[in-house]
């Protein structure tokens, strides 16, 4: 089965389906005519299909009959973030012990988490429109199985070049989470949006810092690969939740809109919102901290005055897994209740705040680091979520676009931090990298204070009161070229007809 044709079935599906009430009925009805003309043995590529097609009848969508987003269903979104994401860096801890493997140097087997990040650039850039064009629950479902059936070539081949390359493909489709996290918000209540946003967004951190803690602890007990065994089962299990609860949401977009112009409407949504460049830009300085910071903060604890052992490094991660829990509050209680921008701007005085400790004392107390990988983690948290509430106002028609162009932003943070980071402490120690991270943050602020909410591109127009402000709401049909979605705050899915009801019905 390829990638492309599972798509294109599903196109069409929701391209021909009125009404996804109908559909296992009309599929009854043609089963029965062609058996009547000529009997064909579906293939085995047709019965998959007609699996992943299938819709268990709580899931199902139905405008006349509400079913509400549930804190199991958050939580389940969340845990399919989490261990997705984590796909992409279970490699870190654990480079040097898949050197001796397939027995290449450090310096080529460090091309394996170069290019998973550019599959996943690649993933965001080509894969995450989609979600704008097709029934998510039917993509997400594919592009996981996908991942779990390339997933076992990793955890089996002994060729380096096979090994690379795969790891590539798994990273393109492991954008699930960033297809998830839009529905989300068509999803959720508008007054519990961030609350909900907050949970799956807390996931996706919490996968990034989980997967080095478990990658380094696993293989230091046994070899490697056992790590690849567990993620292979990891995603098995997470195709086999979202396939029972995972609700069908209609296309954003049923008609009207290419794959092409999906593409090209990136530019026009940036072009159209203001505040979408500018959470792009905030997310952008925000991820540069975040990576300056981890990726020097290994060799500031293995060298003098803490000589910490690489167990001890790694599970400085579980500091960030606490700060991670407290978003899902911050989100309540202030993001919920007054404008993101409030909440971009605690969030980033919050990084800064971690940033100055870290900077400043990082080399005479250990309490300096800790209270840094604290504060760091939380604000980033905050403003990631600020910002998801901010630009999921702007068009509901092109939520999985804007997110794109989102994150394209963050990853290209991450880039930028990765890269600086290390040069910056080799040649002015650990004060130049945190120092970084310093001006990373204020730029970020900077960023903030240029347009209040509800401004143009530049200035204060609307002031800047916290509560009870919206900012540049636009339905749909905005700069994406989508139509207008169903009603967001409630899922609409179709409970299963008894034949008594359905006779009922025809009465």
């Amino acid at each position: 089965m390829s990638l492309s044709i599972s798509i294109r079935v599903f196109k069409n599906r929701d391209r021909d389906s009125a009404s996804s009430s109908s559909s296992t009925a009309e599929s009854a009805v043609d089963s029965t005519d062609s058996g009547s003309n000529n009997l064909k043995t579906p293939t085995a590529g047709q019965r998959l299909l007609g699996i992943l097609r299938y819709v268990p009848a709580r899931c199902r969508y139905d405008p006349t009959t509400p079913f509400e987003f549930t804190f199991a269903l958050n939580l389940l979104f969340a845990f399919a973030a989490t261990f997705t994401v984590a796909n992409l860096y279970y490699n870190h801890p654990i480079l040097d012990k898949m050197a001796e493997t397939f027995n290449v140097s450090y310096e080529r087997v460090a091309v394996v988490p170069t290019l998973m990040q550019a599959g996943y650039a690649s993933g965001l850039l080509f894969l995450n429109p989609l979600g704008d064009l097709f029934r998510r629950r039917a993509l997400v479902l594919v592009l996981i199985l996908f991942t779990t059936l390339c997933w076992v070539a990793l955890c089996v081949t002994r060729s380096f070049e096979v090994f690379a390359a795969f790891s590539f493909v798994v990273a393109v489709s492991t954008v699930t989470p960033q297809l998830m996290l839009p529905l989300v918000g068509d999803l959720a209540p508008p007054a519990k949006r961030a609350t909900a946003l907050s949970y799956v967004t807390s996931g996706i951190l919490l996968g990034m810092l989980l997967a080095r803690i478990l990658s380094g602890i696993i293989t230091q007990f046994t070899h490697w690969r056992t790590v690849y065994y567990v993620a292979l089962g990891l995603q098995a299990l997470i195709f086999v939740l979202l396939y029972l609860f995972m609700p069908d949401y209609p296309s954003t977009n049923p008609s009207g809109l290419t794959y092409t112009r999906s593409l090209l409407s990136l530019f026009a949504l940036a072009k159209a919102h203001p505040t979408l460049v500018q959470a792009a830009l905030i997310g952008l300085c925000v991820s540069a901290v975040f990576t300056t910071y981890w990726t020097t903060l290994t060799f500031l604890l293995i060298a003098p005055p803490y000589g910490y052992s690489s167990l001890v490094v790694g599970l400085f991660g579980l500091i960030g897994v606490a700060a991670i829990f407290l978003a899902p509050l911050v989100g309540r209680f202030v993001i919920d209740r007054h404008t993101p921008s409030l909440g971009l701007l605690l969030g980033l005085l919050v990084v800064l705040a971690g940033q100055v400790v870290g900077c400043f004392g990082g080399l005479y107390s250990v309490a300096a680091p800790v209270l840094q990988a604290f504060l760091v983690d939380l604000g980033i948290q905050t403003t990631q979520v600020s910002n998801r509430t901010a630009i999921y106002r702007l068009d509901a028609g092109a939520r999985n676009r804007v997110n794109s162009v989102y994150m394209l932003g963050v990853f290209f943070g991450q880039v930028v931090g990765t890269a600086s980071g290390a040069p910056l402490l080799h040649r002015y120690g650990w004060k130049g990298s945190a120092g970084a991270g310093v001006g990373f943050a204020g730029l970020a602020l900077v960023v903030l204070a240029a347009r209040a909410p509800g401004a143009g591109w530049v200035g204060w127009k609307g002031g800047w009161g916290w509560r009870g402000k919206t900012e540049g709401a636009s339905g749909g049909g905005g700069a994406g070229g989508g139509a207008q979605p169903p009603e967001p705050g409630v899922v609409q899915l179709r409970r299963s007809i008894r034949p008594s009801d359905a006779n009922a019905t025809n009465d």
